[in-house]
């Protein structure tokens, strides 16, 4: 079976996917969360290994709003996370699977988690890579966050488009500021380039790259990781973001931690590791 590419339609734009089998006649499928800046591609190495190992489960990889091969939001959307949420729930209404096990990194591990916890009739198993519930800091920082956010704005309003004379010189600076080999995101950064009169240029949304207006108390990242009731695997790379680490406390029965080797991007550096651990929780349900 070939990898397929499908576009879904959304109340405002599309999103574009790339997936193996069929959601309608398999009994489960795995959906697959990017990171920020990132696309279906960060996956493609872990779904092409679990689709050699269980061709009949139906594998799912899209490009969040912004990203990739997706539309972007209209003129004015900065994209705060919230709306990833409603659009999660229009997407799997377009999919309409038979039951369902989120797979998320970074900024897909914070949508997969919010997603699983507003609607845990939907998502029978979560896995959260490099990330553990939303992003979340003191009532402090409000007044300074709310600041900065809108300055960023601001900053991104002026910043000049950037051009690479080459793919390959993209993926040397992507390479460079992810602290990982090119060969590795290499397909991130060919799926996230379009080329224009003979230079090449990132298809994401600039807005993304403003920083948010607004972070979740930690009384309210705490309370949307208590909601979420199906079983959990949260991988963290040994050499990835430290402040996850302290999580650990809150290993239980449903939630299970590992780590593996690598950084920010463990999934790309174990590909294999990561997929031993998703085939455990689908096991498990």
């Amino acid at each position: 079976m070939t990898l397929m590419n499908k576009r879904y339609i959304l109340d405002d734009g599309f999103i574009e996917s790339v997936e193996y089998g069929d959601s309608k006649t398999a009994e489960l499928s795995v959906v697959f969360l990017h990171g920020w800046l990132d696309n279906a591609a960060s996956f493609f190495s872990v779904m092409e290994g679990m689709h050699k190992q269980a061709p009949h489960i139906h594998l799912c990889a899209i490009d969040l709003p912004g990203h990739g091969h997706s539309s972007h939001k209209s003129f004015d959307n900065f994209y705060p996370f919230h709306d990833y949420i409603d659009d999660i729930y229009q997407f799997l209404i377009n999919l309409s699977p038979n039951r369902v096990v989120l797979v998320g990194h970074s900024l897909g591990a914070l949508v997969a988690s919010c997603y699983s916890a507003a609607f845990p009739e939907q998502v029978s198993g979560l896995v959260q890579i490099e990330g553990y519930g939303p992003l979340a800091e003191e009532g402090s920082e409000t007044v300074s966050r709310l600041r900065e956010g809108v300055l960023s704005r601001q900053r991104i309003r002026r910043k000049p488009t950037r051009a690479f004379a080459s793919i390959q010189d993209a993926v040397e600076r992507r390479a460079k500021v992810n602290h990982i080999l090119p060969e590795l995101i290499a397909p991130i950064v060919t799926r996230g380039l379009i080329e224009r009169e003979s230079q090449w240029f990132w298809r994401h949304d600039v807005k993304l790259q403003s920083q948010s207006l607004y972070r979740m108390s930690l009384e309210h990242a705490q309370s949307i990781r208590q909601h979420i009731t199906c079983p959990q695997v949260v991988v963290l790379g040994d050499q990835g973001f430290p402040h996850l680490h302290r999580f650990q406390q809150d290993a239980s029965e449903t939630i299970q931690f590992e780590w593996v080797d690598g950084g920010h991007h463990c999934h790309l550096q174990s590909p294999n590791r990561v997929i031993n651990l998703i085939f455990g929780l689908v096991n498990k349900i």
